[in-house]
């Protein structure tokens, strides 16, 4: 099926931010489900889409089934086919997100009369509106401003200004706040009617803290729902039918706070919103995620009563309100609403992926060259190592693959941390090996020589989309931390011989390494948490000299921890996480190693030695690893390796004198 063609909105004028003149918002005769006087709106949303127009992962360098505007724009079609009268909205964060985002930012470059790869495929695709997410903000606002000149749909964005006035109506703002769409609806007697759509967007006011450096002096922020207040009256009062927020906020608390982030619960709540798209969490509503919140039914997908949707993120899904309409006179009023995630694949109880659409062709020209030069930029060096970057060792010694992500998280929690609340706090960084054998195979593990690294090496040292976030800790949170983490490790008698090192119900991921600090591991200790994290050994004390900069570390002192949103959340039950967490990072961790080695050029991995067990006289321990660890082995410090073997399914066995 054909992608719907770019609208030509030179037909059309604005007025105060406004869009008068009229266009017909579908082709079909009638609308199903609608009477007379009725009329049946399908209003589709895309969020977070962070320049994942094409199904491919560019660290890993190969396709992806899960992600890509291109399958998404089949979703969108099947859905104009079906429907008399339909829209389609974007939430915001499409301009960053993927080396895509980066090469055109940093490499290629936007002159004046360029557009964006991303945004000639929304034109393809035939956006109504769109609004502005927070990492459209990460490369400047030179770099933003060219970069939606471009957009045949209007761009709108209420709380961000150039120059703040009085109230939020005083404001000049960066771009215009709403804008009311005139167009002609079918009702479900085949005659056509004029309705005013109003599409106002927000995005959060963190951006001032995220991106300080590129805003700070230039605009500000408003509050969320203190905007809305100020502005929806004065949609209403020009005419507008229904109005449709485009909230990049998540679902969170429904009691306003000021500057809050998450703020979609209470916007629903302004008069005058009909329907709110909500995004920035990269999650689906309505689903199983958010029951339980305040306000939110996610049977009903409702927020307050009223229609929403949350339509994933990289194009995993296509968010869809549908609204029957009523006329009362000569203006409309919603009688009932439905939503839905219509997602671009399924997940089979064997977790195979199964792309439910393929692809766009007309997307996919669009963005095709620039697809192209980011391949052979993820491919190209963008810095050197100046060690192997191995993980054979990361179990049992500290480890370079391990370190680099701990130094890059650590190098931007501080740039984070100016200016805040918290700056002055010793910062420190939780990192764990992710490709350590395991089930993956004695295959599973890093291993890059010294030398050139590109942006596809990264996937190699951070397997996950994870987000940075950090978290304020006391000593003895981070004491009890450790401890957690130090499950990975088997109870060892003094004495025993070739003793089974590793705990087997324990995952690799949850081996935290907090480097900051300096401590060791007494491995004829007991484990002082059990699997699932609780106390089971409330008296044990793994983790002794525990020191920061040559002094111990006290119950009482503090800390940041830069972490990751999983971990942070509370994954893994470590105690510290799930209620400490005092910044929320807009950044993918491997966005930052990324940026850490751009920024550095040839950054030095060699592990520092922070971690190592407690020493145990005649006693051995084995441990398994890749046989290729054997061109390591010389390399690691504090540790007596003899090899012992190999297991039956080709792992190295080395004997460690502890």
């Amino acid at each position: 099926m054909p992608c719907h063609p770019p609208r030509d909105l030179s037909r059309r004028s604005f007025i105060a931010g406004t869009a008068a003149g009229s266009t017909l918002i579908a082709l079909h005769p009638y609308s199903a489900f609608a009477a007379v006087n009725q009329a049946h709106l399908r209003i589709m949303e895309t969020t977070d889409l962070h320049v994942h127009v094409y199904p491919w992962d560019y660290y890993a360098d190969q396709p992806r089934d899960t992600v890509g505007l291109s399958r998404t724009a089949s979703v969108i079609d099947g859905i104009r086919a079906e429907a008399t009268n339909s829209m389609l909205l974007d939430n915001g964060d499409y301009l960053q997100g993927n080396p895509m985002g980066d090469y055109i930012a940093y490499e290629r470059g936007m002159k004046e009369g360029d557009t964006h790869p991303v945004i000639d495929a929304m034109n393809a695709v035939g956006f109504d509106a769109a609004t502005i997410g927070n990492h459209e903000f990460n490369y400047g606002l030179d770099f933003l401003m060219k970069s939606t000149a471009g957009a045949k749909f209007p761009i709108v964005l209420a709380n961000i200004a150039t120059r703040q006035g009085a109230s939020a109506r005083d404001d000049k703002t960066l771009f215009r706040p709403y804008v009311i769409l005139d167009r002609q609806m079918t009702d479900g007697a085949g005659v056509s009617h004029p309705i005013r759509v109003g599409i106002i967007g927000f995005t959060p006011p963190q951006v001032m803290s995220w991106d300080r450096k590129h805003l700070e002096g230039s605009v500000t922020a408003r509050d969320i729902v203190d905007t809305a207040r100020a502005y929806v009256p004065r949609m209403i009062e020009e005419g507008a039918d229904i109005i449709v927020a485009l909230s990049h906020s998540g679902i969170g608390s429904s009691r306003h706070s000021e500057g809050m982030e998450n703020a979609s619960v209470p916007l629903a709540g302004v008069d005058g919103i009909d329907a709110v798209m909500t995004g920035h969490s990269h999650l689906v509503f309505p689903s199983p995620d958010y029951a339980g919140f305040d306000g939110v039914d996610v049977t009903a997908g409702t927020i307050l009563g009223k229609p929403a949707v949350m339509g994933g993120f990289w194009g995993s899904h296509m968010g869809l309100i549908d609204l029957l309409l009523e006329r009362d006179g000569n203006r409309w009023k919603v009688a009932s609403a439905s939503s839905e995630a219509r997602p671009i694949f399924k997940r089979g109880e064997d977790r195979v992926i199964t792309p439910l659409v393929g692809d766009e062709a007309a997307v996919l020209a669009a963005a095709r060259q620039a697809h192209e030069e980011t391949l052979d930029y993820v491919r190209r060096p963008v810095g050197r190592s100046s060690a192997p970057l191995h993980s054979y060792f990361a179990l049992v010694a500290d480890d370079p693959s391990v370190q680099i992500v701990a130094n890059a998280q650590a190098w931007y929690m501080a740039q984070m941390m100016r200016g805040t609340a918290y700056e002055g706090l010793p910062i420190l960084s939780a990192a764990a090996p992710f490709k350590s054998g395991g089930r993956g195979g004695p295959d599973y593990y890093t291993d890059m020589p010294a030398g050139d690294l590109a942006i596809r090496n990264v996937a190699d040292l951070y397997l996950y989309p994870n987000t940075v976030r950090a978290v304020k800790v006391t000593g003895a949170q981070l004491k009890d931390w450790l401890e957690r983490a130090a499950g990975m490790f088997n109870r060892i008698t003094p004495g025993a011989t070739d003793a089974p090192l590793l705990n087997p119900d324990f995952p690799s991921y949850n081996f935290d390494v907090i480097d900051g600090v300096d401590y060791r591991i007494d491995l004829s200790q007991p484990m002082k948490y059990d699997a699932d994290g609780a106390v089971a050994a409330p008296d044990a004390n793994r983790i002794v000299g525990l020191m920061r900069n040559g002094a111990p570390v006290t119950p009482d002192a503090e800390f940041i921890i830069a972490t990751n949103n999983y971990r942070a959340s509370g994954g893994g039950n470590f105690p510290g996480t799930g209620d400490t967490v005092v910044f929320e990072a807009p950044d993918t961790n491997r966005d930052v190693v990324v940026r850490y080695i751009v920024e550095k050029g040839t950054i030095d991995p060699e592990a520092d030695g922070n971690w190592r067990f407690v020493p145990l006289p005649d006693t051995t321990v084995l441990f398994q690893t890749g046989p290729a660890a054997r061109a390591h082995a010389a390399s690691i410090d504090g540790l007596a390796l003899e090899e012992a073997g190999e297991t039956d399914d080709g792992f190295l066995v080395y004997r460690i004198a502890l």
